[in-house]
């Protein structure tokens, strides 16, 4: 039981900013693959961050939730409609684009 404990304690101890940063960075563990498959040959590190910059927070915690089992059909679904958004495509091509042409 303190063993469980322990790591609760230590989340408890962050600030939201670093539980928000901290849920990020596993959400991004589970968005990768996706982008990956669906996006092939868009660079995947400014893409990834497109996707964060335009989930909410919700979104953001059910894909760092499928981090720990592995991407899902959920994942694929939450993943494919953030992409659909036109923020997000904005960023897509204000961030993406020039690394990928510069792949070139």
């Amino acid at each position: 039981m303190r063993v469980l404990a322990l790591p609760l304690l230590a989340l408890a101890a962050c600030t939201t900013a670093q539980q928000d940063r901290l849920a990020q960075d596993a959400a991004k563990q589970a968005i990768r693959p996706v982008l990956a498959e669906r996006l092939p040959g868009v660079p995947v590190e400014p893409a990834v961050d497109c996707v964060i910059e335009n989930a909410s927070a919700n979104e953001i915690l059910v894909l760092a939730a499928d981090a720990v089992t592995g991407p899902t059909a959920s994942t694929v679904e939450i993943v494919t409609d953030i992409l659909a958004r036109p923020d997000t495509i904005t960023c897509l091509a204000t961030e993406g684009l020039p690394v990928l042409i510069g792949q070139l």
